[in-house]
């Protein structure tokens, strides 16, 4: 909110103002009037502790980040950037694996990931889409820059905390809201479901959301999105694999699936592929999927670019595949696997980040300025036992945003998740998921460890009104008000 002279920022502003003026006690009452508008929303996420699924009311704070339009552009240019790269990476190394054999990314690497499936081999999905939903993490370190900290192309969550906290945010400050011009996001849900559309040529196509089940910690956001798009909410057991196509148990018999958004790991999509113990997935959908009689969001197989090693990559796969240097880089990393690069890791441990290369939800990480002598020298070990699976990064400045913390505002660490949609054109969901540190001093965003979310509000061209009043919402209220008088 503040620059380095403790000047407030010109996007700023006009919020620093509004808030300036409102009582403490006003500002509370805003605050806890959010939590229970979530709480009756039934906006709740599962934390996995000691083999004990914990339902919590996802935490929430209504001072937004604000984002201005020039910082946007180029946030939204290098996504769209990344994830075309991306995708022509996961559908090369299925099929030609030329960025193999040119030797830019080894054999070896790719062939270790616990995300590669070698069953993928020579498949080419409807139109040659394979990360059709994606959840990017950045940073914004201390030079003011952005960098995506790590890609999340298997089953990204989080975008129904998106959606809820701007409909909480509008009735909470909503003349600001509407005098920024913030970017609007509520079409996202209908954005979903034209892209989902778009992967197969089908009149009256039949669109469903594939889930674990209640107790997945973001079946919350599966049933939300199902609702919002109009379409079904199944189970692996609502589905049926006959005669080469997905059908789906209804109280008028069996109606068949074109089109499933999944949102369940690729191992457990299928035990007859896959894991043989699963539950969750449907016996034989992966040879439906292999002969395009029912398209899948994402694709199988996407988890290799989710590969924290596979990551250091990615401005090599840009460049290979586009010709073209990355807009949005990468944070320095340390590849474990490499000798050299290894034994600087461990000589520095104490001022890195160190990641295992395939965990997610802040596990399987040591924060080194946060820890002690015991667990750096655990992670030292583990480091040696397994190069390969650890990568380490300089700990990076993460920039703050003032949240309330008991009765008054305090900074705390953030990152953010924009959503992209890869259909017939590549489109980034203006803001996204902002992850803020709840714990002071914390770098650890993620809800799983006890992180929180704020709304995310990137402004169009200054002093023009806000989409979200201009083109639809205020407008059909002011009709509504017209047609009772």
């Amino acid at each position: 909110m503040v620059d380095d002279q403790g000047q407030v920022r010109s996007w700023y502003q006009q919020f620093y103002a509004k808030i300036s003026d409102l009582d403490p006690i006003e500002l509370l009452s805003r605050q806890q009037a959010a939590e229970r508008a979530f709480m009756l929303m039934g906006v709740t996420f599962n934390v996995y502790k000691e083999g004990a699924g914990i339902e919590k009311i996802f935490p929430f704070d209504i001072i937004p980040r604000i984002i201005n339009h020039e910082e946007w552009a180029v946030i939204d240019k290098g996504l769209q950037q990344r994830i075309r790269a991306l995708n022509l990476f996961i559908h090369d190394i299925y099929n030609d694996q030329k960025i193999i054999k040119d030797k830019v990314v080894p054999r070896e690497i790719i062939e270790t990931s616990p995300g590669y499936l070698k069953e993928c081999i020579g498949i080419k999905p409807p139109r040659n889409i394979w990360c059709h939903i994606t959840g990017t993490d950045l940073i914004k370190h201390s030079d003011g820059q952005y960098y995506v900290l790590e890609d999340n192309l298997r089953v990204p969550s989080g975008v129904s905390y998106v959606l809820g906290n701007r409909d909480i945010m509008k009735r909470t400050f909503p003349e600001v809201f509407e005098s920024l011009g913030v970017r609007p996001i509520h079409d996202y849900p209908l954005q979903l479901l034209e892209m989902l559309q778009y992967l197969y040529r089908k009149e009256n196509l039949v669109v469903a959301v594939l889930t674990p089940g209640i107790y997945n910690s973001a079946y919350f956001e599966h049933s939300f999105l199902a609702q919002q798009m109009g379409v079904q909410l199944v189970e692996g057991r609502d589905l049926v694999v006959k005669g080469g196509y997905v059908y789906m148990r209804t109280t008028k018999g069996f109606e068949k699936v074109d089109v499933i958004y999944r949102r369940i790991d690729s191992e457990f999509i299928d035990p007859r592929k896959f894991r043989e113990d699963s539950v969750l997935g449907v016996p034989g959908i992966f040879d439906v999927w292999k002969r395009k009689h029912v398209a899948l969001a994402n694709a199988l197989g996407t988890g290799v670019a989710d590969d924290k090693v596979v990551y250091v990559y990615v401005p090599q796969i840009i460049k290979y595949y586009l010709d073209e240097d990355p807009i949005v880089q990468n944070v320095p990393t340390y590849l474990c696997w490499e000798r050299d690069q290894r034994e600087h890791v461990l000589a520095n441990i104490a001022t890195m980040v160190v990641k295992e290369a395939n965990q997610s939800g802040g596990y399987g990480m040591l924060v080194g300025p946060a820890s002690t002598r015991e667990e750096q020298d655990k992670f030292k070990e583990l480091i040696k036992a397994n190069p390969r699976e650890y990568i380490a990064q300089p700990t990076m400045a993460l920039s703050r945003v003032p949240t309330i913390v008991g009765d008054h505002l305090e900074g705390r660490h953030v990152d953010l998740r924009p959503y992209i949609l890869y259909g017939e054109e590549i489109k980034v969901m203006p803001g996204g998921l902002t992850r803020v540190a709840l714990k002071k001093g914390s770098l650890v965003v993620n809800s799983s460890q006890g992180g929180g979310s704020k709304d995310t509000w990137v402004l169009n061209h200054p002093n023009q009104m806000s989409e979200d009043y201009s083109s639809g919402e205020s407008q059909s209220q002011s009709q509504k008000q017209a047609e009772s008088c």
